[in-house]
């Protein structure tokens, strides 16, 4: 009778034999574990598959890890694109650097393509190599976890045939013991005992057989993983290595090219509002507004008390002393020889005219030896005049009096209290200096430390100029 197909290669007789092997691999564990069967053991191999577990559990949560931060950067993506096309949309044709704006919006997006997909190329496609090795050498483990029983069941059998043999010591007619035996006419009762006798050796042969193939089947599976399973440990070190490094080196490029881009678009809005404030103030016709500092910066800076100050009379013309040099006389004329007087206050006025009675006196007597006793304001006016002359920084345009105290709030400003003496100079960069700021150093700092003095910038409305 034809073999019974089941489909997909198998037989009747193929299920058959499966089934019995499974069914004596099930039985030699039970022996095994109660002890009445020996059971191969290989310490060197069981630590390899312990290690190789490990490898693929970490393997596999690394891929896993891995996928996740690929999915995040993807979503960072679409996020940042659709913040920068919203930013393209609401900047107005008009505005400064909306050409620039657009350059930068379509590189952000490039650049965020192009990391993603170098992420793909050679971290995830290197990890799913790396892990696609463990499923096959796994099922070569389970393999020789099978051949291994199968092996020591055969040895089993093997050393129980023998000893039956050793036992019978040689061929014996024995009692008939079963119905076909009973049955069998006397005569024929030692056919039969030989017949079993013959039915003995050929199990013993077979079982040597069995034991053989077995012990063949199961040595080439271990010597090969025996081999491997060390390879495959070692080989995790330069696997990490290479794809931390990777995805280390990848990121690293791409935030340096994506802060490159962040920092242009920074100075494109920065110029922006500069740019803004300025026509802003120019179109209700203001001086020029105060300096905006970086988000998060201290509040706006208060204008200048000076424009506060009530208004004083001229003072009167007088004769310059013959100690004045000829191009200082304008200088008497300046703010700075203003007497600090109030309209409303009478003894002030009568300072005022004895300070005219005093300069007039000395306007008259120009020619006498005896220095001419000057009043406290011309003292002061003599003393300005004099410190002008004194040696003063490279590039010094003018002084200013610091009208309120000013905290720096920039490594680059200059502190400064109400009554200081500010000597101004030119920025090294003119580009670099903002409406309401300019760059100097304090009179008393430059006196005392010339060329290392401190210099930085401050706010204009914070000081009146001398």
């Amino acid at each position: 009778m034809a073999e019974l197909n089941l489909g997909k290669g198998l037989t009747a007789g193929k299920v058959a034999s499966n089934v019995q092997k499974k069914l004596t691999r099930a039985q030699e564990k039970v022996l095994q574990k109660l002890g009445k069967a020996d059971e191969t053991k290989d310490v060197a191999f069981e630590e390899g598959v312990i290690n190789f577990n490990k490898q693929y559990t970490e393997g596999s949560k690394l891929q896993r890890d891995l996928r996740a931060y690929l999915e995040a950067v993807k979503a960072m993506h679409e996020s940042s694109k659709n913040v920068q096309a919203c930013l393209a949309d609401m900047y107005e044709p008009e505005w400064y650097g909306k050409n620039e704006v657009d350059s930068i919006v379509e590189d952000c997006d490039v650049l965020w393509t192009d990391y993603h997909q170098k992420l793909v190329d050679h971290a995830l496609i290197s990890m799913d190599t790396y892990l696609g090795q463990f499923p096959d050498i796994k099922a070569r483990i389970a393999k020789r976890d099978r051949k291994l029983v199968d092996y020591d069941s055969a040895r089993h059998n093997y050393a129980t045939t023998h000893k039956t043999k050793k036992k019978d010591g040689g061929i014996k007619i024995t009692k008939p013991s079963s119905l076909l035996e009973r049955a069998t006419p006397g005569w024929a009762q030692g056919i039969l005992s030989a017949h079993n006798v013959a039915q003995s050796s050929l199990s013993r042969s077979q079982a040597e057989e069995e034991l053989e193939r077995a012990q063949k089947v199961f040595e080439e599976i271990n010597i090969d993983l025996q081999e491997e399973l060390p390879s495959l440990w070692n080989s995790r070190v330069g696997f990490y290595v290479s794809t931390f490094q990777s995805l280390a080196g990848f990121e690293e490029k791409f935030h340096k090219e994506i802060g490159r881009l962040d920092q242009d678009l920074y100075d494109i809005l920065e110029q922006l509002e500069s740019t803004n404030t300025h026509q802003a103030s120019s179109a209700v016709g203001k001086e020029a507004s105060n300096h905006t500092l970086r988000p998060g910066g201290p509040p706006p800076i208060p204008k200048s008390p000076s424009k506060l100050r009530p208004a004083v009379p001229p003072p009167p013309k007088v004769t310059p002393s013959k100690e004045l040099k000829t191009e200082h006389i304008v200088s008497l004329f300046d703010a700075a020889a203003t007497p600090d007087i109030s309209v409303t206050s009478p003894t002030e006025m009568e300072n005022w005219d004895s300070w005219g009675e005093s300069a007039t006196a000395a306007a008259a007597a120009p020619e006498k030896d005896t220095p001419t006793e000057e009043t406290p304001e011309v003292a002061a006016e003599s003393t300005e005049v004099e410190s002008e002359s004194e040696e003063m920084p490279p590039g010094f345009l003018y002084k200013l009096q610091v009208m309120h105290d000013y905290a720096a709030n920039d490594t680059d400003e200059l502190e400064m209290k109400t009554g200081d003496v500010v000597l101004v100079i030119p920025f090294d960069n003119p580009e670099e200096q903002d409406d309401g700021w300019l760059m100097g150093m304090k009179q008393d700092d430059w006196r005392e430390n010339k060329g290392n003095a401190l210099k930085g910038v401050f706010p204009e409305n914070f000081t009146q100029r001398l």
